[in-house]
């Protein structure tokens, strides 16, 4: 102890960091064995009583193999989940496996910062060897080698803390083995989904030839009231358009049959007008040829009328 309490503050630092992840090491060992054997425990338990990480495993499952069927990876899925839902148990796991190399390099730290502390002291106390004041150093002297042990001690304390905790550590990882904890506990939910989650899953996947025949005779079925549905209801509209255009058809006609009947009556006006202006035209025509002839008639008089004026004044 009293060699403790002569340790630099820095070789102190470094045994006290080594303890407290030391303790904390043992307290997440302890704590990731417990998760992981609770969820084992309560693995296998019926649907209507999971919930939280069985939960999300049973949902993501049931979604895969009412798609893919017996070809569902079931491993997968529960690696998945326990990445997704257990992160921090993951993470506790690798800091574990990871602990016992980081003990023995912080032991490796710690000595070679006391070899360095060692080794200054030393370095201190030779250099007052070379001066005119060594025979007054003497008494000193004790005082400089009891410092470059204590540096030593730094060195030789920390690889033995270091070295201890791993060895601990090692011994405790073995006994509890989170990894197979781990393992235990995929292989217990792959037996559990697999034995007594399956068989009551409804799944789009054919097991055999038989169930393939049945299912493409209830695709085909389910198809066709499908397409019987939509024929029908197409059907529906198309009757529906179909009397609208006959309506509008009709309508359309009685009043092109009404135009008809205007546009006759306007012939017929337009007839009868033509003929009163044959009629017109031609009382016209007779009217102008004998004007023609009265016309005629009084210019051979007016002729004969002259020509006897002529022949009169001849004969005086």
């Amino acid at each position: 102890m009293s060699a403790l309490r002569n340790m630099p503050t820095a070789g102190f630092v470094v045994i006290v960091v080594i303890a407290i992840l030391f303790v904390l090491a043992l307290a997440l060992l302890i704590y990731v064995c417990a998760r992981y054997g609770n969820l084992a425990r309560h693995a296998r338990g019926g649907k209507d009583e999971v919930h939280g990480f069985n939960a999300q495993l049973l949902a993501e499952y049931s979604n895969a193999y009412q798609k893919y069927g017996q070809d569902v990876n079931t491993p997968a899925i529960i690696t998945d989940v326990i990445g997704d839902r257990l992160s921090g148990l993951l993470l506790c796991e690798r800091f574990l496996n990871n602990a016992v190399s980081l003990f023995v390099t912080l032991g490796l730290f710690g000595t070679f910062l006391g070899l360095s502390l060692s080794v200054s002291s030393l370095s201190e106390l030779i250099s007052l060897s070379n001066t005119s004041e060594w025979l007054s150093v003497l008494d000193s002297v004790g005082g400089g080698l009891m410092s470059a042990l204590s540096g030593m001690g730094v060195a030789f304390y920390t690889s033995l803390v270091g070295a201890g905790c791993s060895i601990v550590l090692t011994v405790m990882r073995t006994i509890l083995n989170p990894q197979a904890q781990r393992e235990k506990l995929e292989t217990r939910l792959e037996l559990w989904l697999d034995t007594e989650i399956a068989p009551s899953l409804a799944t789009d996947s054919a097991q055999d030839d038989a169930g393939l025949v049945k299912r493409m005779i209830d695709a085909l079925t389910s198809t066709g009231n499908e397409v019987k549905l939509a024929l029908f209801s197409a059907a529906q509209g198309y009757a529906g358009a179909t009397k609208a255009s006959a309506d509008a058809l009709v309508k359309a006609m009685k009043e092109n049959q009404r135009t008809m009947e205007q546009f006759d009556e306007t012939v017929g006006v337009f007839n009868a007008g033509v003929h009163d202006f044959a009629e017109v035209d031609y009382n016209l025509r007779g009217s102008v040829e004998r004007m023609d002839l009265a016309v005629r008639d009084l210019a051979n008089a007016m002729r004969e009328i002259d020509r006897r004026m002529a022949s009169g004044g001849g004969k005086h």
